[in-house]
């Protein structure tokens, strides 16, 4: 039986407000992730928790983050409507969606070819037009669409990879994980300036690795 109206309201509701409880107070944040709905991108088994804040498998051993983490990293990476952003680790398609929300174009990458085919397909179906969607090694970033005024990494890396930094614009902003992949990690805020890098610690998180190379299916 299909939900009343009153009750998917009743639920958006519910979900901004686990956001704003969570630290995510952006106006412009909290409106892209009211205008795209995160059921489409959480499918099989736990398509009915898709409005729960928790990470959820999907293909490919990966996972898509809870929202609340969702919506800090995207509050960190202060995005402006002129921006043009990258992001690693595609995943299920809905961090990047958010970003198109925020930014005038996003480049995502992920190195499972069957992620960013079903990411795509949500996008079309969406009409989300200004994501351009790549399979491919998303560690070394990509130098062709480069400079990047913001860059987004959803997989933990030991430390923020040097070519992606290379890739952000002078004054641009990185937000990464860092730390093992086995342990819990810190989110990384990092800010190019003329002076050098300046870090910032935003909060302790868990992604999964940053590996080189295509997947099995890329």
């Amino acid at each position: 039986m299909s939900d009343t109206p009153e009750t998917d309201a009743e639920r958006k509701m519910q979900f901004l407000y686990a956001l704003r409880s969570k630290g995510v107070t952006d106006k412009r944040v909290l409106g892209a992730m009211e205008a795209i709905d995160r059921g489409p991108f959480v499918r099989g088994l736990f398509a009915d928790r898709a409005y729960e804040d928790m990470p959820l498998p999907i293909a490919c051993g990966q996972t898509i983050s809870q929202p609340s983490v969702v919506g800090l990293m995207s509050q960190a990476l202060n995005i402006t409507s002129r921006d043009k952003v990258l992001e690693v680790g595609t995943g299920s398609g809905y961090q990047a969606a958010i970003l198109s929300k925020l930014a005038r174009r996003v480049y995502t990458i992920d190195r499972h070819r069957r992620l960013v085919r079903e990411a795509r397909d949500i996008f079309d179906h969406l009409d989300l037009t200004n994501i351009t969607a790549i399979t491919g090694d998303g560690s070394f970033g990509l130098p062709d669409q480069a400079p990047f005024d913001r860059i987004i990494v959803t997989a933990a890396a030991e430390d923020p990879p040097g070519p992606l930094l290379a890739q952000l614009k002078m004054g641009g902003i990185m937000v990464v994980p860092v730390g093992q992949s086995d342990a819990v990690q810190s989110l990384i805020k990092v800010h190019k300036t003329e002076s050098g890098l300046e870090y910032s610690e935003l909060r302790d998180v868990r992604f999964v690795p940053l590996l080189e190379g295509l997947g099995k299916d890329g």
